[in-house]
C-alpha cells in the first residue's frame, strides 16, 4: 500500500488546481450538511421547547363515564343512547398509579394535578379561568413552569395564587395585591397574588390560574384526589410507545403530546425527512464533482498509468491507488468542511438575536455530527472513485504508453 500511497499523492500535488477545487466543493458540501443540520436540529428542539415548556409529556386521565343501558330483546328496538355528561373525578388510587409509573423506564417526573373551572374577580371585574392545583416542587420537573415566571417567586401557600401577566391586566391586580377565586362546587376564597407568568400565548396567560394542590381540591370539591398525572419524559419522541405501556397497564385515559400536538408532530417529522434530503442530495453532488475529477484524472494521466502497468504495477494497485485519492480528498474536504460548517454557525448565533440582544436559537453541535459528516464524505469519496478506478485499471499497458 506504501506505493499506492506515494503515487496517489504525487497525482493530487501534479494536478493542484483540480485537487483544490475538488476539496473546496467537498468542504463546501459538508460545512453546508453540518450547518444546515445543526440549524434546523437546534430550531426544532426550540420549537418543542417552547411549545412543550409547559406542557407535560403524557397526561393520565380518569376513563370516561359512558352510559350502559340493559339489553332487551331485540338489540334494533333500542332506543338512541346519549352521551353522558363528565364530571370531575378523581383518578382511582392515584397515589399507588404514581408510584407504579414513576418505575417505569423512560419516566422522569410525575406530577399530579387537580384541574377545573372558576372565576377570578377583583371589585367589579371578573374573568372565567382554568383553575389548576399544583405542587410547585413537582410540577417544575415536568412542566419547567418556573421559567416563564416574570414577577414574583414560585411560591404556593394555602392562600397564594399565580396568575398570568394577561390576567393580571384584566383583573387590575398586581403583586401582592387579593384577588377572589370561586367554583361551581365552593364559595369564592381570597388569594394573594404570589408571582406573576408568562407562557407566550395572551389566552393562556389570561385563563390559566394556579393554586395549592391541596387548595384546589376544597375549590373543586374533590378532597384527596387528582384529577389528572403530568408526566416528563426522557425522550419525548418515545411519547407514544410509554403512554401505550401505561395505557395498557392502568387502563386509565391516557393521551401523549404527540396525540394532542399531532400536527406539530407531523410538521416536525415533515422536516426531519427534508433534513435527510437535504444531507443526501448534498452528499450526491460532491460524489459526482470528485467523480468528475478522477475521471478527468485518468485521461490527463494515462501514459503514466500505463508505465506503472508496464513495470509490474498490477490492476488491483491501479484500482487502489484512485480509491485512495477520492478517499483523500473526502478526508480532507471532511476537515475543511467541518471547520466552515462551525464558523457559519458561529456567524449566525451572532446575527440573529432576540429582542433583548442574546442568542435566538442557541445553535450546537454535538459531535456525533462531525464523526457522521466526515464518514459521509469518506464514503461517498470512496464511492466517487470506484468508476474512474475501474476505469484506469481496465486500461491496455501498450496503447496507454502510446497516447
Amino acid at each position: 500500500m506504501k506505493f499506492e500511497w506515494k503515487v496517489a499523492l504525487r497525482f493530487l500535488r501534479e494536478g493542484r488546481m483540480q485537487t483544490a477545487l475538488i476539496i473546496g466543493g467537498t468542504a463546501l458540501g459538508v460545512g453546508v450538511i453540518i450547518f444546515l443540520t445543526a440549524v434546523l436540529n437546534s430550531l426544532q428542539a426550540d420549537l418543542i421547547r417552547r411549545t412543550l415548556g409547559v406542557l407535560p409529556h403524557i397526561v393520565i386521565r380518569p376513563p370516561d363515564e359512558v352510559n350502559r343501558p340493559q339489553a332487551t330483546g331485540d338489540p334494533a328496538s333500542l332506543p338512541t343512547i346519549q352521551a353522558r355528561a363528565q364530571r370531575l373525578r378523581s383518578i382511582d388510587q392515584w397515589q399507588q398509579l404514581a408510584a407504579d409509573i414513576e418505575t417505569l423506564p423512560g419516566v422522569v417526573a410525575l406530577s399530579p394535578t387537580v384541574s377545573g373551572a372558576g372565576l377570578a374577580l377583583r371589585g367589579e371585574a371578573n374573568k372565567a379561568i382554568s383553575l389548576t392545583g399544583i405542587v410547585p416542587e413537582r410540577y417544575i420537573r415536568v412542566t419547567h413552569f418556573d421559567e416563564k415566571i416574570v414577577a414574583g417567586e414560585l411560591r404556593l401557600g394555602s392562600e397564594d395564587v399565580l396568575i398570568g401577566t394577561e390576567l393580571a391586566k384584566d383583573l387590575g391586580a398586581g403583586l401582592g395585591d387579593k384577588i377572589r377565586i370561586q367554583t361551581a362546587r365552593a364559595d369564592g376564597l381570597a388569594f394573594t397574588v404570589r408571582a406573576l407568568f408568562d407562557l407566550g400565548n395572551r389566552d393562556a396567560n389570561r385563563r390559566n390560574v394556579y393554586v395549592n394542590f391541596r387548595t384546589a381540591q376544597t375549590l373543586l370539591d374533590l378532597a384527596g384526589g387528582a384529577s389528572s398525572l403530568d408526566i416528563a419524559i426522557a425522550d419525548v419522541y418515545t411519547a407514544n410507545e410509554v403512554a401505550e405501556t401505561i395505557r395498557s397497564r392502568t387502563g386509565q385515559k391516557v393521551e401523549s403530546w404527540i396525540e394532542s400536538s399531532s400536527q406539530l408532530f407531523t410538521a416536525i417529522a415533515n422536516q426531519n425527512v427534508m433534513t435527510r434530503l437535504i444531507r443526501v442530495f448534498v452528499a450526491i453532488i460532491v460524489a459526482v464533482g470528485i467523480t468528475s475529477v478522477l475521471v478527468v484524472s485518468v485521461v490527463q494521466k494515462q501514459r503514466e498509468i500505463g508505465i506503472l502497468r508496464a513495470i509490474g504495477a498490477s490492476r488491483r494497485s491501479i484500482l487502489r491507488l484512485f480509491l485512495i485519492q477520492g478517499a483523500i480528498i473526502g478526508m480532507v474536504g471532511a476537515v475543511l468542511g467541518c471547520g466552515l460548517g462551525t464558523l457559519l454557525l458561529v456567524l449566525i448565533s451572532s446575527v440573529l438575536t432576540a429582542p433583548d440582544g442574546s442568542a435566538f436559537v442557541k445553535v450546537t453541535v454535538v459531535p456525533e455530527l462531525y464523526g457522521s459528516a466526515v464518514l459521509l464524505a469518506l464514503v461517498f469519496g470512496l464511492l466517487a472513485a470506484v468508476l474512474p478506478a475501474r476505469r484506469a485499471a481496465g486500461l491496455d499497458p501498450a496503447r496507454a504508453i502510446r497516447v
